[in-house]
């Protein structure tokens, strides 16, 4: 279908990204987690929902930055360069390194597949600090393929189902996530 040279097929689904988000941070004892942490774990919870459903969590492109993958919007939103950065603030403030939650916003927009993935990947590495999950991040074939040195570098998508052994359904999956946003974009401007 042409799609081989793609960075990426999926919308940011931002009412989920934020539950997603406060579904981490909801384990930790202050409700905070050094964000360098928490792009690493959610990004390890994007790549298996994706493996296992041919779906993104948040449908954020990727990006490989010097210290691993990371969800581009969510970083963006953490450093408060996103365009739904006042969104974002209504829940969550970055302190330093951290990100803490000041307004939980539910889990309405989570799948019983969604939290279970996310709590899997998060007792994974329960005991993982930053620089763990960094050194864990860096054996990633997708990230080991787009290294990016000082720099910062796209990951495909087709690098990221290469990896996680779907490359063959990439077809499938574009075509799959045009149609949910297609038929999205219908139902949010259709009249009653």
């Amino acid at each position: 279908m042409g799609y081989r040279n793609m960075f990426h097929a999926f919308h940011l689904d931002l009412a989920r990204t934020i539950q997603a988000v406060a579904f981490l941070l909801r384990r930790e004892p202050h409700r905070c987690m050094n964000y360098m942490r928490l792009l690493k774990v959610l990004y390890l919870a994007e790549r298996k929902i994706l493996a296992d459903s041919g779906k993104p969590l948040t449908g954020s492109p990727v990006v490989a930055m010097k210290r691993g993958p990371v969800l581009e919007d969510v970083y963006s939103l953490i450093r408060s360069q996103h365009v739904a950065t006042a969104e974002w603030a209504k829940h969550f403030r970055t302190v330093s390194y951290r990100l803490e939650m000041h307004d939980d916003p539910g889990s309405s927009q989570l799948s019983r597949f969604v939290t279970r993935t996310l709590e899997e990947v998060a007792a994974k590495f329960d005991n993982c600090d930053e620089f763990d999950m960094v050194d864990f991040t860096h054996t990633l074939p997708e990230w080991q393929s787009n290294d990016p040195g000082e720099s910062s570098r796209r990951i495909s998508l087709e690098d990221i189902l290469r990896a996680v052994g779907r490359e063959q359904d990439l077809d499938k999956i574009v075509s799959g996530a045009k149609a949910d946003h297609d038929a999205a974009k219908f139902f949010a401007t259709s009249e009653p």
